[in-house]
């Protein structure tokens, strides 16, 4: 009898041993898994800086930094070769500025109208046709731009071409308007209730809550979601492949056409550029160029977040 309790003790001791064991080698492996899938993004990325390395370094090679960045003529596909990188560049500039113009003041005030004034019937409806924005192809968007947006600013506009960086900035813009939207509005419902409460008690309005304390206290987020959404926007393929033209032109006059980084890394890897080719490695060059402009707008974007997070904490 006495030697009973003493075996059942010893019993449970094992059981609880085993259990630890059991729950430690699952969070390892957990562990593992979550390594894992942050190794991949990575190894990802890695792996794209790898793939324009090699025919970038080529290119360079043929073709000097004082070219590329020191002129604003860009031919490489004709019989008079010219590299100057300008001509995509102020191409790209110029479309994402138009479509920020657009996108960020409809994003904001979209995402406070949903944070602060909507009630939940309406942000029932707003919020997933906002999403429904969000998924329409990017193709649609060009042929919307050319096809729609163009003919209309051909009305109102004299000297409007028929491709025109113009209806394609305006087109990215309404794209991005539910990327901007919908980061914009989780950071602000992100923000204590405490702070409207206070302010609500100092007698401010609702509109005097919203734009003096929400707006401030969620600003971090807000321009995370604005260069999240530019880098978006200068990435754009589509809409203007479609609606801007393959006419590469430094300028920035938005009525005449002109072709971003993005379309002709599209015109050249479509064409019959045969691999290899000088003409075949200016694609890697420009693509190493625009993967230069959106890595450093990404980490604009988190020292921008993280410094307005070290002020309000």
């Amino acid at each position: 009898m006495t030697d009973q309790p003493v075996a059942i003790t010893g019993y449970n001791k094992r059981t609880s041993l085993n259990r630890y064991r059991q729950r430690d080698a699952q969070e390892l492996l957990i562990q593992g898994v979550l390594l894992v899938a942050a190794g991949v993004s990575v190894l990802t990325t890695v792996g794209i800086i790898f793939s324009l390395a090699g025919e970038t370094v080529d290119f360079f090679r043929q073709v000097s930094l004082i070219e590329f960045f020191g002129q604003t003529e860009w031919t490489p596909l004709f019989a008079v070769k010219k590299f100057g990188i300008w001509a995509l560049i102020s191409a790209t500039v110029l479309t994402s500025l138009i479509a920020l113009l657009i996108a960020v003041p409809l994003g904001l005030v979209a995402a406070i109208f949903l944070s602060e004034f909507a009630s939940p019937r309406i942000r029932a409806v707003i919020k997933p046709a906002l999403e429904v924005l969000a998924g329409v192809p990017t193709v649609v968007y060009g042929f919307f731009a050319l096809l729609f947006v163009t003919p209309l600013l051909q009305k109102v506009i004299p000297g409007v071409s028929t491709f025109n960086s113009l209806s394609a900035g305006l087109v990215m813009g309404i794209m991005i308007v539910p990327l901007i939207s919908s980061l914009a509005e989780d950071a602000m419902s992100a923000v204590p209730g405490s702070l409207r409460e206070g302010a609500y008690g100092l007698g401010a309005t609702r509109f005097e809550v919203a734009t003096g304390v929400v707006v401030p206290a969620a600003l971090s987020g807000i321009a995370a979601a604005v260069i999240l959404a530019l880098s978006r926007a200068v990435g754009e393929t589509m809409v203007v492949a479609i609606a801007a033209g393959q006419n590469p032109t430094f300028t920035f006059d938005p009525r005449v056409p002109v072709e971003t980084m993005t379309a002709f890394i599209v015109q050249v890897s479509l064409g019959d550029t045969p691999a290899g080719s000088l003409a075949y490695r200016t694609i890697f060059a420009v693509g190493t160029t625009l993967f230069a402009l959106t890595f450093a707008m990404n980490l604009l974007s988190h020292w921008f977040v993280r410094k307005f997070r070290q002020v309000y904490e």
